[in-house]
């Protein structure tokens, strides 16, 4: 629906100014980018919450001790 909005915007533009020979950029693309640029943020949001419930793998060094701890229990 918004697609179909822009390119009505634009369309009705383009007819009305082909006789003016400044172009300027205007109010619509500056919403558009600003509309871009909250939704980056919110984005940003989302992906470091999700990087925080992430848990990083045990190192190396613990997964030895597991192996010792394990090999000292005897088998049932």
């Amino acid at each position: 629906m918004t697609l179909g909005v822009l390119a009505a915007l634009a369309g009705s533009s383009a007819s009305s100014s082909s006789s003016n020979s400044n172009v300027e950029p205007g109010v619509l693309a500056f919403l558009i980018v600003a509309g871009m640029a909250v939704i980056l943020v919110f984005l940003l949001r989302s992906m470091n919450k999700q990087f925080h419930k992430i848990t990083p793998p045990a190192s190396p060094a613990d997964d030895r001790a597991d192996d010792d701890q394990e090999a000292r229990i005897p088998p049932r």
